[in-house]
């Protein structure tokens, strides 16, 4: 007997996410998707903005999570209280498990569920995976739909006889013949997984998706809980400018964070602005992500500083007080213009720039 599965999809403030819950009404109404989004407490104005007018759009409520629910204080301050004022970092995300994953898995629960994620096909990284057994992620922006823990299932060499035996079923001709082929190799250091899945993908990216859909029906996946998939025949590779045309087209617009902005150092004219959703104070932001805030937002920038107490900084090396002396901001400018100068920006609205150096932070903030 199959189990029932919910389809979620979490809405992080972010453009990707944003045009993932779009992409998916419109091209997969058949999917009855739960939205959720979980509130940190400090988020810009912009992201809640973004929330509403989504659901206007997808004519369903977006659930908000906050966790520690029944505290008088914000989530953020209610568990960095309890971290003894220890403010997250890269070295330790805390804030990633105690506001985002676990209200996430606790509204969750036990059931079956398949995670939609917004992994543009211009990135190179993987994204949230639970460690849940009952919750799978997939990623319909990128040509590999699947996680890499699947991936790395599916194409274990034990599973060669299996795999050969699937593709017999979806693919003939010269097409079957290269994709025999390819499958049959044995993962090896000169034939490694990502090696072999590109492969594989170049020769029939649906196919593949079939065969993969095959072998998980043995599985505890969720997915190996439905008859049939409807992604299994999206083989669409969505970009950066893809996303933005998503937002535009439907009405939704893009979170106004993400347009450029000008400022003046040394009479030259440069443009900066936000590229991440996420907390206002995010330690992901680069140095010229705080120089904006700061001049946007100086209100918001200056309850970030407050957090900076008995040596705890956002910034590795650097207080906030000390960012934003005048000195320091223009050479945070003239750095950030010298870099921009080699790699010129071709969006409207997001400084690639940002995107190339260090991506939209933690992938798991983002769920």
């Amino acid at each position: 007997m199959k189990m029932k599965i919910r389809h979620v999809l979490g809405i992080s403030g972010g453009k990707d996410s944003a045009a993932l819950a779009i992409y998916l009404k419109d091209k997969y109404p058949q999917l009855d998707i739960e939205y959720y989004s979980c509130d940190t407490g400090k988020e810009l104005d912009e992201t809640y903005a973004l929330i509403k007018k989504l659901e206007n759009y997808l004519e369903k409520e977006i659930t908000i999570l906050k966790a520690a629910a029944g505290s008088h204080e914000s989530p953020f301050d209610h568990f960095l209280k309890y971290k003894g004022q220890f403010l997250p970092s890269s070295f330790n995300r805390w804030c990633t498990k105690n506001l985002k994953l676990d209200p996430f898995e606790k509204w969750v629960g036990e059931d079956l569920v398949i995670s939609y994620v917004g992994i543009r096909g211009d990135e190179d990284r993987e994204g949230y995976i639970s460690h849940k057994s009952n919750i799978q992620s997939i990623f319909p922006f990128r040509r590999n739909i699947w996680s890499e823990d699947v991936v790395s299932k599916v194409l274990k060499n034990q599973n060669i006889p299996v795999i050969l035996e699937y593709y017999a079923q979806f693919l003939q001709g010269s097409e079957l013949t290269r994709a025999l082929e390819i499958a049959e190799q044995p993962l090896s250091t000169r034939f490694t997984q990502s090696e072999k899945l590109n492969s594989l993908l170049n020769i029939n990216t649906k196919a593949f998706n079939r065969v993969v859909f095959s072998f998980l029906k043995c599985t505890k996946y969720p997915i190996a809980n439905l008859y049939s998939y409807s992604l299994l025949d999206d083989d669409q590779i969505l970009v950066k400018d893809d996303i933005f045309q998503i937002l535009t087209d439907s009405g939704v617009g893009v979170p106004n964070y993400y347009h450029k902005v000008q400022f003046k150092v040394d009479g030259e004219i440069g443009e900066y602005a936000r590229s991440r959703s996420g907390c206002y104070f995010c330690f992901y932001q680069q140095r010229i992500e705080w120089v904006w805030l700061y001049e946007q937002h100086p209100g918001l920038f200056y309850q970030a500083m407050e957090y900076e107490k008995e040596g705890y900084t956002w910034g590795q090396n650097e207080s906030l007080a000390d960012l934003i002396k005048p000195e320091r901001i223009a050479q945070i400018k003239r750095e950030y213009l010298l870099r921009m100068s080699i790699n010129q920006p071709k969006s409207p609205y997001l400084l690639d720039i940002l995107d190339d150096a260090e991506g939209e932070g933690c992938a798991a903030c983002f769920i």
